[in-house]
């Protein structure tokens, strides 16, 4: 879905810049040169990601739009010309998610990634740890200014619950003098399952002891703020705690996920088990599609890649809890835990879907078929896929399209 970022900015010339930015950057403009324009615009039913405001407009020189735009719920950044310490205590008192310099190049090249990072975030949940009411909920709305979604939690305690119940949480920002559990022992145990990477920790304290910092980081925490702290600064560490954390989930997805059909690559699939007990009989299915060559050379490599993508969706979709993996080629392996025989039953509703259907391609129907080997059993995962290797093969020596298990 592509967000709207509303821009009220009077200069024909800036306009005109902050539109091939934030085309560039997958964002649709929707523009108002003045004050008044922006009410019209502001009077439609129109969703925004966030707002973008000069502070000074032809009819409205002391940041009138601040208020206006504030009024409608709508995130705002505010681009200022002159700036000084008045100014920038009374647009942040307004409640203004930051401030940009509209004269410093550097300023308002911050913009972009300030608007990707409100965007990603949309997607990202965290939770705040503090035993103060005060402190939790000023922490909790400076994140939901952020657009993240927020739990509040008084001790580790009740932290550490949260986090079991929400495993997908991204961020904890916690102080250290609690009741219960402190902060620094909650991020030890925090660490015994979640990584940095996987769970970034921010500690807070308002304790005088210059060790503090250390003691944070030795326990496992990405980073550590004094309070009272400032805001901006503030937002900045939530931005670089964030932002190392995409940017490490991107790389683990491109060393452990196929490009081009998202599913998982061998090297994932052969690290990870989807079993919880070493007792629990694994179920291994591959996979492989039927006279594929003949598909890449009817309708080219990109017809090929359009049924590889087709079939990779299908089998996905028909185990959503399973680690599905592209062994290379058109051959796919499924390692899956539960009873064998819905295992199976499941494997031939697939085989039987996509007999059945045709993969639009330009202006073109591809029909395929595919061939399976299963197999079950707590042996080791390479023996297993070699039984299940084993017997799909002899399902291609049977005439192809049918499903083979012991």
């Amino acid at each position: 879905m592509q967000h709207q970022v509303l821009v009220v900015e009077d200069s024909r010339a800036f306009r005109h810049y902050l539109d091939d930015q934030l085309k560039q950057a997958g964002f649709k403009a929707i523009f108002a040169e003045n004050l008044s324009q922006a009410k019209k615009l502001l009077a439609e039913p129109q969703r925004y990601l966030c707002a973008v405001l000069d502070y000074c407009l032809p009819d409205g020189q002391d940041g009138e739009i601040i208020d206006l735009v504030l009024s409608h719920k709508i995130k705002s950044i505010v681009l200022t010309a002159q700036f000084n310490d008045t100014i920038r205590e009374k647009v942040l008192a307004k409640g203004v998610l930051d401030y940009l310099l509209k004269d410093s190049a550097a300023s308002v090249a911050y913009l972009i990634p300030l608007l990707l990072r409100l965007e990603a975030n949309l997607e990202h949940k965290a939770l705040v740890v503090d035993d103060s009411d005060m402190v939790r909920n000023h922490v909790s709305h400076l994140l939901e200014k952020q657009n993240l979604t927020v739990y509040k939690a008084s001790d580790g305690n009740e932290a550490l619950q949260i986090i079991d119940d929400n495993p997908d949480i991204s961020l904890v920002i916690t102080d250290n003098d609690m009741p219960e559990k402190d902060g620094i022992t909650m991020t030890r145990e925090i660490r015994r399952d979640h990584s940095r990477n996987k769970m970034a920790v921010l500690g807070l304290s308002g304790s005088d002891d210059s060790t503090m910092t250390a003691q944070f980081l030795k326990a496992g925490a990405n980073d550590f703020l004094y309070k009272p702290f400032n805001q901006e600064e503030f937002n900045c560490r939530i931005h670089h705690i964030l932002n190392m954390k995409d940017t490490s989930d991107k790389l683990y997805r491109m060393a452990n996920q196929d490009a081009l059909t998202g599913l998982w690559n061998r090297r994932y699939f052969f690290t990870h088990n989807c079993c919880q007990t070493e007792n629990e009989s694994l179920n291994i299915a591959m996979i492989d599609i039927d006279f594929f060559k003949k598909v890449n050379d009817t309708y080219g490599h990109d017809g090929g890649d359009a049924v590889l993508i087709s079939i990779s969706k299908i089998i996905d979709a028909h185990f959503p809890e399973s680690i599905v993996a592209r062994f290379g080629g058109e051959e796919f392996c499924i390692q899956h835990c539960g009873h064998f025989h819905s295992f199976l039953s499941t494997l031939e509703l697939i085989r039987q879907r996509i007999e059945s259907i045709t993969i639009p391609y330009l202006e073109q129907q591809i029909s395929i078929t595919i061939s399976i080997g299963a197999t079950t059993g707590l042996e080791s995962l390479e023996k297993l896929i070699k039984q299940a290797d084993d017997n799909l093969y002899t399902a291609k020596e049977n005439g192809r399209n049918q499903l083979v298990s012991d």
